[in-house]
């Protein structure tokens, strides 16, 4: 199974849950972009450099059939691409939730198709339900992985219906994005 593999390689990192269902694995928690430099001598490795934060993913065997996340750069996504594009479907679902781009665009990602949303602050699970209009409702009684599943079935059929930019485009148009601080004072 290809998070198995994934897991073996180390990608998977702090895993909410893998779990499978009839048809599917689902998994959530953050996937490894770039892996952290080797740390002492039994190889074990520094925290990774970069992750897709927030990840909803979900695979059929060996294929990847929806990945979606948090980005904290635009260029962070031909690097997922360049990883992980020997593992997408035809019909792979890429959503990607990205701090400094400034406006919602699609493009193409080797063989998949990707959407390109800006967000400073949120949860990348609220976004893609509120995009296809999923309500709590939707997920009465499905477990973990069911409720993946849900997911992936509306968004195969969500068209988005944003500007189509070329991944070199969308990483060229981004923008400086200056978060709030919150917290105690």
């Amino acid at each position: 199974m290809l998070f198995d593999r994934y897991e073996q390689a180390g990608l998977l990192f702090n895993k909410n849950f893998k779990e499978a269902t009839e048809a599917a694995v689902a998994y959530r928690g953050e996937l490894v972009l770039v892996e952290g430099e080797v740390g002492d001598a039994q190889g074990r490795r520094k925290p990774p450099v970069a992750v897709l934060g927030q990840a909803v993913m979900l695979a059929e065997g060996e294929q990847l059939k929806l990945a979606a996340g948090f980005l904290e750069d635009a260029a962070e996504v031909q690097i997922f691409v360049d990883k992980y594009q020997d593992d997408f479907a035809s019909d792979t679902k890429l959503f990607f939730f990205v701090v400094n781009i400034p406006a919602p665009v699609q493009c193409a990602a080797a063989a998949a198709s990707a959407v390109l949303i800006p967000l400073t602050e949120g949860m990348v699970w609220n976004e893609l339900i509120d995009l296809v209009a999923l309500e709590k409702s939707d997920f009465k009684g499905q477990s973990s992985a069911e409720k993946v599943e849900t997911l992936y079935t509306a968004l195969r059929g969500y068209t988005p219906k944003f500007p189509t930019v070329t991944l070199a485009e969308a990483v060229s148009g981004t923008v400086e994005v200056k978060r709030e601080v919150r917290g105690a004072i």
